[in-house]
């Protein structure tokens, strides 16, 4: 990262960024941190997986070493998971000049958070909600003397409708501070927000028009709705060895598709908003530990997560707005490692498929695959999905009874699994 020490970062962080594993910054890194640390405001304009987190984290444990103070940044991000990386960033790269940080959103304590917030840390990363929380209901908590205020995937924080609590925290942290908005497009409402926060902002954009990354080999595959699982089976199969992001429009889809998997004896795991915040976090801990090799998840794990070792990306339900497929296929061909997309589009999905292609100015080629052998799997897959779903019922009966059991992960499925008949040609244990 010496070229870094180029751009006027200071020696310790470039030691950090070594240890990181940075070797030479990113493309919006080198746009954005000149333009920081002269100290200015920064709007970066940047796909997903392009080292965003580092084009602020740097200027400002910078801006931190030159001044020490406690509440000194607040980072606004739009999920609870995407809050848990940057601080795992920021503490990576701060390491040896002793950051303190605190993440604050839902799904958490608000006692023990207020605990950590009394200490002063001295980087918030919140999600808007539970921040405003804290501003309303705990004692002695305040943004008044802030420096930084950093808001990522603000497009999707706007998206998400946290207009009025965005607007608030704007209405209690100093006029006098430094301003960067990261977002992956350019929508009406991250431009009328940029107006409000910020001051003569630096326009940092390494893509204007929506796109994928060049290493990205993308394809579809047209298939009958009701094969959907034996096709997801027959392509888990044919690229065995390789690690699986599989994206589903529901909470519910992707719970069910996981269990049939389980059932297939294939390890999959789910990561969806109905898993309570510790689940969530185990779900990506055993992905990005490989100790799990398919991992179905909803948009909630779409944007800003850097699973680094993703080989392929699927989308069993194809996403509504086209936007979203860019920030799904976005989890693979990371860090100009390659990677590989396929898209299930069923005779409903021609329409949205066909806005995809216009939005990435790309025509996709098909991905092969052997009809005949997949409706071998017919059979075992139709009995899969019985054992699915009953497992599903047991749940929704259990959640029924006592409170606050959320449709959760359950690792150990209830023992259907052993009467899927066997069958050593078809599954693969991974």
């Amino acid at each position: 990262m010496h070229l870094v020490a180029s751009q006027g970062v200071t020696e310790v962080l470039c030691e950090a960024c070594e240890q990181l594993g940075w070797k030479s910054p990113t493309k919006i890194q080198v746009e954005a941190i000149p333009v920081a640390l002269q100290g200015k405001d920064v709007i970066g304009l940047a796909e997903t997986g392009s080292g965003k987190t580092g084009a602020f984290a740097l200027p400002i444990l910078q801006s931190l070493l030159a001044s020490a103070q406690r509440l000194h940044t607040l980072i606004l991000t739009p999920t609870r998971e995407l809050a848990f990386q940057i601080a795992e960033q920021f503490e990576a790269l701060g390491s040896s000049i002793g950051v303190k940080t605190a993440v604050i959103v839902g799904g958490i304590d608000m006692m023990s958070q207020s605990m950590v917030l009394a200490k002063k840390p001295h980087v918030v990363i919140a999600t808007p909600g539970r921040l405003i929380d804290h501003l309303e209901n705990t004692k002695g908590f305040s943004l008044r003397a802030l420096k930084f205020l950093v808001m990522d995937e603000a497009d999707r924080i706007l998206n998400m409708d946290f207009e009025a609590e965005v607007d608030k925290i704007l209405k209690v942290i100093p006029r006098d501070r430094r301003t960067f908005l990261f977002s992956a497009t350019m929508t009406k409402k991250v431009a009328k927000l940029q107006r409000a926060a910020l001051k003569d902002p630096v326009k940092c954009a390494v893509n204007t028009k929506y796109s994928t990354v060049e290493k990205l080999q993308q394809f579809y595959v047209f298939i009958p709705s009701k094969y959907k699982d034996c096709y997801l089976v027959s392509i888990l199969n044919e690229l065995a060895g390789n690690s699986f992001m599989i994206f589903c429009s529901t909470c519910n889809n992707a719970q069910r598709v996981a269990l049939l998997l389980r059932n297939l004896g294939i390890t999959a795991i789910p990561l969806h908003g109905q898993m309570s915040q510790n689940k969530r976090l185990g779900s990506l801990n055993k992905f990005k530990s490989k100790s799990r090799s398919v991992l179905l998840a909803t948009d909630v794990a779409s944007r800003g997560l850097d699973i680094p070792h993703v080989d392929c990306v699927i989308n069993y339900d194809i996403p509504t707005h086209s936007k979203d497929y860019i920030h799904r296929v976005g989890r693979t061909a990371r860090a100009g490692r390659s990677g590989k997309s396929i898209t299930f589009v069923t005779q409903y999905d021609v329409e949205l498929f066909q806005r995809i292609e216009t939005l990435i100015g790309k025509k996709l080629p098909a991905f092969p695959t052997q009809e005949e052998e997949v409706m071998m799997l017919v059979e075992r897959v139709s009995e899969a999905q019985r054992f699915a779903r009953i497992e599903m019922k047991e749940h929704a009966e259990k959640r029924k009874r006592p409170r606050g059991e959320e449709l959760d992960d359950t690792e150990q499925s209830s023992g259907v699994r052993k009467k899927v008949r066997g069958g050593k040609n078809v599954t693969v244990r991974y």
